[in-house]
């Protein structure tokens, strides 16, 4: 059973010259969580940020902090997320080896566990990790960089995640992140998802236009 639509704006797409205020602001505008985007310039192509940003980030909002980590080898780098604020911790099938191990390990730290799916990874990935998550994200973008185009084959690995979800009856959260705006939004919602990721269809316009871009994408 779907939970109500969670809106994550991905700070990825804020103005990181003042990024403590871009982060009061669309906390006041309406977001249900803060989603942090960390890439390390190996498992995706692009660097973002590391603990200490997310923890000077903490003091600014009470929201759910959001961390995906789309860094390999991921497991040295929890404790110091966790440390640093993370409510929940994201990581990929593919950044270590031995994904179970790695949940166990968030789980152990007091945190969220989630697994995230790339376009090409299967939901097959989830396999003996569904019932120990709290949350799946579906990439319907490849990681590495806002501003990208919605993938739509990702559609039907949303409904299918669902279909996993409904069947362990657990209130796993199921996330979307890619090409998130006003027209792909009910798209995912349709398909299965209950909390979007959207960085640049939250952050345009400015400080002025984020709580109408949040309901925007909430269909409101």
């Amino acid at each position: 059973m779907q939970q109500s639509i969670r809106i994550a704006p991905s700070i990825l797409s804020a103005d990181f010259a003042k990024l403590g205020e871009e982060v009061r602001a669309i906390d006041e505008a309406g977001a249900d969580w803060i989603h942090i985007d960390v890439m390390d310039g190996h498992f995706v192509p692009n660097l973002t940020i590391g603990p200490a940003v997310v923890k000077a980030l903490r003091s600014h909002s009470g929201k759910p902090f959001d961390v995906h980590l789309m860094i390999s080898p991921v497991d040295s780098f929890l404790d110091a997320f966790a440390e640093a604020g993370a409510d929940t911790i994201t990581v990929h099938p593919e950044a270590g080896a031995h994904t179970h191990r790695t949940i166990q390990h968030i789980k152990s730290l007091g945190k969220r566990a989630g697994v995230s799916l790339n376009p090409a990874t299967p939901e097959s990935a989830l396999d003996y990790l569904l019932e120990d998550l709290d949350l799946v994200l579906v990439m319907s973008v490849n990681p590495g960089f806002g501003g990208q185009s919605f993938i739509d084959s990702q559609l039907r690995k949303i409904e299918a995640v669902r279909k996993r979800i409904d069947a362990l009856g657990k209130p796993i959260d199921l996330e979307v992140d890619g090409g998130i705006d006003p027209a792909t939004a009910p798209r995912a919602i349709a398909a299965g998802a209950d909390a979007l990721v959207a960085g640049t269809a939250t952050f345009r316009g400015g400080p002025d236009a984020y709580a109408a871009n949040i309901a925007a994408l909430r269909g409101e």
